[in-house]
């Protein structure tokens, strides 16, 4: 898998997924009756005793993972280091006596990031002891494993490079905006492999900035506005009426309202009520879509993370 800095959402997110430590007791629970099972079916089973929401079971990591299979995968690791759990044969996995007298010490199992290394440091590799976080209980410490920890940083990296790139739209010229959004709609897959796009802004545009063109005789298009505003300035209901007018005057049914800065709650009403499609794409969701689509910033650096290919194996 090749980590990079790929898309991530510049806005903060909370997982529902719990943080690793907590799957221990989950797996320890699973096989607690003797059972060997694969791996798999582990997981499985370990995330149907968690009893993991769908929107839980469903998030992904920025590489395409599923964000419990890996918590997942962290807490069986640590077991099998611990001897708490056995692999009899490949991928196959059951419990110890001496994972069974420590979960019947533990019933509860482990809650904390700050537990966890206390109960499992003596089997970390000596490098891992000394780069461990400390036994705080700040959430920043608790939520992470190393494959999410690299995660976390590229969000912040892309955070970062998404701030300076709202100030370098904010101070660019109006005809480059104009140029540059529809850029990235055509990065982002309108405009067919022709790539049929333009800038129509300027004197005479009709109140409209672009035009996409979704099939190659223009019956059907996509037209564009890009509003290059100051940080504080918001769009209005009266800004995304008047784009409705301007769309009737194409006689078209569909638009993109794009800003560097954000639309009011009322604008965004108005454009969700009325009947033409129009999509609203703020300053915050335009970085983060220029950053997803390498429209205006490039990849400086990728990570390759390795992982046993059982394949190899068989």
């Amino acid at each position: 898998m090749t980590t990079s800095s790929e898309a991530p959402t510049t806005e903060a997110f909370e997982s529902e997924v719990p943080i690793w430590p907590v799957f221990v007791r989950h797996v320890l629970s699973v096989l607690s009756d003797g059972s060997t099972l694969h791996r798999r079916d582990l997981v499985s089973r370990a995330i149907d005793s968690a009893q993991l929401s769908n929107s839980a079971r469903e998030e992904t990591l920025n590489s395409g993972g599923l964000r419990s299979e890996q918590r997942l995968g962290w807490a069986i690791s640590n077991l099998f280091k611990a001897g708490w759990i056995e692999r009899p044969v490949r991928a196959n996995y059951r419990i110890t006596e001496a994972g069974k007298k420590w979960f019947g010490d533990h019933p509860d199992g482990i809650s904390s990031f700050a537990v966890a290394q206390r109960t499992f440091a003596a089997y970390w590799p000596q490098a891992q002891k000394d780069s461990a976080p400390a036994e705080t209980e700040g959430p920043d410490k608790e939520s992470t494993d190393p494959i999410e920890l690299i995660e976390e940083g590229i969000n912040r990296i892309s955070s970062d490079v998404g701030d300076a790139l709202l100030i370098r739209l904010r101070d660019s010229h109006p005809e480059f905006f104009e140029e540059a959004v529809v850029k990235l709609l055509l990065a982002m897959g309108y405009g067919g492999a022709e790539q049929r796009g333009r800038r129509i802004g300027g004197t005479g545009d009709g109140g409209v900035d672009g035009v996409i063109d979704q099939d190659a005789l223009g019956l059907d298009q996509i037209y564009v506005q890009a509003k290059r505003y100051a940080e504080g300035k918001s769009i209005s209901r009266e800004t995304i009426q008047a784009f409705i007018g301007a769309l009737h005057g194409f006689g078209a049914s569909r638009g993109v309202f794009i800003t560097t800065s954000h639309f009011t709650q009322h604008a965004r009403e108005y454009a969700a009520a009325i009947q033409n499609r129009i999509v609203l794409i703020d300053g915050k969701r335009l970085v983060s879509l220029m950053i997803k689509y390498r429209v205006g910033v490039q990849v400086k650096q990728s990570y390759d993370v390795v992982d046993i290919d059982e394949d190899f194996f068989e």
